[in-house]
């Protein structure tokens, strides 16, 4: 079940290897380890995407595909789920950050407003930077792990399921021959 209902978001492998921040990988994404879906390369790949989702930066996909390589998980699944963060989720999915960090800090939340803009990272680094950064942080490395034992159990849970599906079809089909 999960294998079907993830091969149906992902992106072809085409479109991946044309992407062009991709492209500095070269023969590297020829590995066929890359492609593949199975439970270890599912749940390493979205664990990867969803810690990389929370760091604030611009190249989070290259980054992702970047560590998917050395650690062969499934490289679309890892690029794509990145893009939980993306222009339109970005602002409440950090902010939300900013309160993780404000909140472990001890410190009062200052008002700000949020704009989708490498500048405006610059310029905050001073004001809300710390307790934003250490919210990313904390919220990479929680939710990283939350979607890495996550889609395990999920995978698990699915293949328990249709294993004992089968089974349940295999005893009546003998009780009906009887």
């Amino acid at each position: 079940m999960p294998k079907k209902m993830i091969k149906r978001f992902l992106p072809s492998h085409e479109s991946i290897k044309e992407q062009k921040a991709l492209k500095v990988f070269g023969t590297l994404l020829h590995d066929a380890n890359l492609w593949h879906l199975n439970r270890k390369s599912a749940s390493g790949a979205f664990g990867l995407g969803l810690f990389f989702a929370f760091w604030p930066v611009p190249f989070q996909m290259w980054l992702s595909a970047a560590c998917a390589i050395p650690l062969r998980v499934n490289l679309p699944l890892s690029v794509a789920t990145v893009w939980i963060t993306n222009p339109f989720t970005m602002p409440p999915i950090f902010y939300g950050a900013y309160l993780v960090g404000v909140s472990v800090l001890g410190q009062p939340a200052q008002e700000f407003t949020f704009q989708l803009s490498w500048e405006w990272v610059v310029q905050s680094l001073e004001t809300i930077g710390p307790a934003f950064l250490l919210g990313c942080g904390i919220c990479a490395v929680v939710f990283g792990l939350l979607g890495y034992f996550g889609m395990n159990l999920l995978w698990r849970y699915s293949v328990n399921k249709a294993w004992k599906k089968r089974q349940q079809r295999k005893l009546n089909h003998m009780t009906h021959r009887l």
